[in-house]
């Protein structure tokens, strides 16, 4: 079974270079608060890791 992460966005994108709030959306965040399920990949992990500071992120 394939491992997933739970990411959720705790910290506004106000403030944040565009590349920050393209990688965001990218992997699927809005609003404060939202949280999406991702799955536990490299190109995830990479994207996760530039934002850290604005992001929980949990082990399912």
């Amino acid at each position: 079974m394939e491992k997933k992460l739970k990411v959720t966005l705790k910290r506004s994108l106000i403030g944040c270079n565009e590349k920050q709030r393209n990688i965001a959306k990218g992997i699927g965040l809005k609003k404060t608060s939202s949280s999406v399920v991702v799955p536990d990949t490299p190109a995830f992990r990479g994207m996760i890791e530039k934002i850290k500071h604005l992001l929980v992120v949990s082990e399912l």
